[in-house]
């Protein structure tokens, strides 16, 4: 694949998925291949592409004889994933803390701050693009591939911007909540941190979905 095929995907994952959480894609909603590819100036190769991506991270779905559709997703759906995300962010805390280090304390510090200017934007696609990659950081720093693997296979990127996108809430005030967790790393406490980690995530799930039974 060349670089420039490679950023045109990317671009048209962007257009997809800032149309689907602004409104103007639907739940349900057909995204005709051809169709986004001569709006966009484009080939259909990098348009397919970037639905199989949005197909993988579970955004779009593709219906036998359909095409592709913006998936619906349910609210239980959204609060199976947070229990399980608490756990393996718990774990990921606990095993970071001994390993961080200056590059990825100020690593995780440039990620806030990009949160915090992307807040004050209103951009929330940029707030959890950057948030993802905070915590993305967190299960690296943790050295276990196989959690890695786990925490990545939950797409979590694409069900925090789903659920943001359902919830009136203050950008800024979701940045905020991660310095508890820069500030748990710096003191290298792998209990705290695991503690912070789980409390974060079960504040996120409780803030952004609420009780799924009501």
């Amino acid at each position: 694949m060349t670089l420039a095929r490679s950023v045109l995907r990317e671009q048209v994952k962007e257009v997809v998925i800032q149309r689907i959480l602004d409104g103007t894609y639907q739940p349900g909603q057909r995204v005709v291949e051809l169709a986004l590819a001569q709006e966009l100036g484009t080939s259909q190769n990098p348009v397919r592409e970037a639905l199989r991506d949005l197909e993988a991270m579970r955004f779009i779905e593709t219906v036998p004889y359909r095409g592709a559709r913006v998936r619906r997703v349910s609210r239980e759906e959204l609060a199976e994933t947070y229990p399980v995300r608490a756990a393996l962010e718990e774990l990921a805390g606990r095993l970071a803390a001994p390993r961080v280090d200056h590059d990825v304390l100020r690593m995780l510090e440039a990620e806030q701050q990009a949160m915090l200017e992307a807040a004050r934007r209103s951009d929330q696609h940029g707030l959890l693009t950057h948030d993802a990659r905070f915590h993305e950081l967190v299960v690296e720093t943790a050295g276990n591939a196989v959690l890695l693997d786990t925490w990545s296979g939950l797409r979590i990127e694409a069900y925090t911007l789903v659920s943001l996108v359902r919830s009136p809430l203050d950008l800024v005030a979701v940045a905020h909540t991660h310095q508890p967790i820069l500030d748990a790393l710096r003191q290298r406490d792998a209990d705290l941190t695991a503690k912070v980690m789980r409390r974060h995530i079960e504040d996120v799930a409780a803030t952004l979905i609420g009780d799924p039974d009501e």
